[in-house]
């Protein structure tokens, strides 16, 4: 299946204590059309999503792999066990351009809640921290639209390396979703 041959096994995005459900189907929809497989929701102040706004991710939900977490230690284990760096959006002194990520080697993107943004605990977890150049007066973005541009920045660089023409997840999960979406590969 050309969709399925296209997903990215070394990128996801983590969102924390996002709080509508709308932002959560928009990021949702986003990773489904840059081709990243796997999202992590970690909810550790806010009780867990039942439902997603299912208007606003236009049943992306389905094709993804949601992992949902509401311990943060477990969170992190999980994503060390499968990404080499993570990174948060974060008006730090530290903080790289997204044009400086090298998005060919395997990253997970943290994005905060839409109030407070990523928690100070997070914080202390990740390896770095990155920002969105803007040029305007208010220095932040709606949450989906600041995952839409990193992640599009993502697969931009993803595409010039090659990274989209040959299957990115590993062998096992590729089967399992033919499977789990009932699909026969193509010829």
């Amino acid at each position: 299946m050309s969709v399925l041959n296209k997903r990215q096994g070394n990128l996801t995005v983590v969102l924390e204590n996002v709080q509508d459900p709308h932002n959560i189907s928009a990021v949702m929809r986003t990773c489904d059309a840059v081709g990243i497989q796997e999202i992590y929701v970690l909810n550790t102040m806010i009780p867990r999503h039942k439902k997603w706004g299912a208007r606003s991710s236009s049943s992306a939900a389905k094709w993804l792999t949601i992992h949902q977490f509401d311990n943060m230690e477990a969170c992190i284990a999980a994503l060390r066990a499968k990404y080499d760096k993570i990174l948060a959006t974060h008006l730090a002194h530290d903080a790289v351009s997204l044009y400086d990520i090298d998005f060919t080697g395997s990253v997970a993107l943290v994005f905060g809640n839409e109030h407070f943004g990523v928690s100070e605990e997070l914080l202390k977890q990740v390896d770095g921290n990155f920002i969105i150049p803007q040029m305007g007066i208010i220095k932040s973005l709606n949450i989906s639209v600041a995952c839409a541009v990193s992640i599009y920045e993502a697969m931009r660089q993803k595409s010039l390396a090659g990274h989209y023409d040959q299957p990115g997840l590993p062998e096992g999960q590729y089967n399992a979703l033919l499977e789990q979406w009932g699909v026969e590969e193509e010829e």
